[in-house]
């Protein structure tokens, strides 16, 4: 694990610690159960499953969502973080450019699921921390589809 890596995983659990007291995993779980349709745009909708760690398990820094618009070929400023996702899904008005932005965070959410495979395998007790953020991405992962359906009917 590089020093990148690490950096980011403190921020992650900094994070993590804030966003975590106003909802301990499980007790959101209606949350997770909410038609995107629910939301008053479908902008905060996708906000709401996709940026909030303790819906999507894995937690999506400024710099992250920078990097996810550069991977799907677009190039951002660094605003506060619903700003720059607002952007991000301006930019994504296409079929074709929501796809290469939910690539984009697909790949961001695997290689945050490899460090903390990677941190359940040297310190085994940290499963219990870290399985169910792991499983909560996995299921994230699994709305893309029905997200580029929705958004494109």
């Amino acid at each position: 694990m590089n020093e990148r890596d690490m950096e980011d995983l403190r921020k992650e659990f900094e994070n993590f610690k804030i966003n975590e007291e106003a909802c301990v995993d499980g007790a959101c779980a209606s949350d997770e159960e909410t038609d995107l349709k629910d939301y008053p745009s479908y902008t905060e909708a996708l906000y709401a499953k996709l940026v909030s760690p303790a819906v999507s398990g894995i937690y999506v820094s400024r710099w992250d969502i920078k990097e996810i618009a550069l991977a799907a070929g677009d190039s951002m400023a660094i605003h506060p973080r619903k700003r720059m996702f607002e952007l991000l899904m301006k930019y994504a008005t296409s079929k074709e450019n929501m796809q290469a932005v939910l690539d984009a965070l697909e790949n961001h959410m695997e290689e945050k699921i490899a460090i903390y495979t990677e941190l359940m395998t040297n310190f085994p007790s940290s499963a219990e921390v870290f399985q169910p953020k792991i499983d909560k991405a996995r299921k994230t992962m699994k709305l893309f589809p029905q997200i580029l359906k929705e958004y494109f009917g």
